[in-house]
């Protein structure tokens, strides 16, 4: 079991001791973001065993927590506000990003898997779906966007995407490791920028194209 979890600072430490009286590990802590109030960390959970198992242990940790569905406050949707559908020039986007992403609300995201290589953890392959991908979320209009994301790498790859990252002007936000004893080892980087969405669009691309250079193992044949 993997799992990713958002907290306050104060809700850290004592989620830390729930996840450890409940027989889980704790794999990794870490920032996403800058600038954000209040701030905002982010908790990676590892376990084995049984499947139910893992499940009651995961509900037990995080039970007293707002991250339990029951503790979680009722949402308010507004259908009246513009989705980014209507923000961003979505066709533009895929064209320089060369996938189609996904609208959420006010937000366009593209969620990048690493088919070129196996990572395996805890004896299982790490998918896009589990956790293993580079992602781009778009917030604010086409001519004045935000973008926040994540891009998964081997070690080798790592300065390549920080310089071609600030190149495009875009900052460094974090990084870091999401999982342990996988193989072969994945860093994350967190990034941000602020401009308008085409620029933004084409520092992501840049800095996908980074990734599989120069790695020699770990590769599908």
């Amino acid at each position: 079991m993997m799992s990713d979890t958002v907290l306050l600072e104060a809700e850290v430490n004592p989620l830390i001791d729930a996840t450890q009286a409940a027989g889980l590990e704790v794999g990794a802590i870490h920032n996403h973001f800058f600038y954000e109030q209040p701030r905002i960390f982010y908790m990676h959970l590892h376990g084995m065993g049984d499947t139910a198992e893992l499940a009651k242990k995961y509900a037990q940790a995080i039970g007293k927590t707002k991250l339990f569905p029951a503790n979680q406050p009722t949402s308010t949707a507004n259908p009246a506000a513009q989705t980014g559908k209507e923000l961003f020039d979505l066709a533009t986007l895929d064209g320089f990003v060369n996938y189609k992403g996904v609208v959420n609300g006010p937000t366009y995201k593209y969620t990048v898997g690493r088919d070129d290589v196996q990572i395996v953890a805890m004896g299982a392959e790490m998918t896009a779906a589990i956790g293993l991908n580079s992602w781009a979320s778009f917030a604010g209009k086409q001519a004045d966007a935000h973008i926040a994301g994540d891009i998964a790498m081997l070690d080798t790859e790592v300065n390549q995407v920080i310089k071609t990252l600030r190149q495009h002007n875009l900052e460094v936000v974090a990084l870091h490791h999401h999982m342990l004893g996988e193989q072969p080892r994945t860093i994350f980087l967190h990034y941000y920028g602020r401009g308008s969405a085409t620029d933004l669009a084409k520092g992501f691309r840049a800095a996908l194209d980074q990734l599989g250079k120069g790695k020699p193992s770990g590769m599908k044949h």
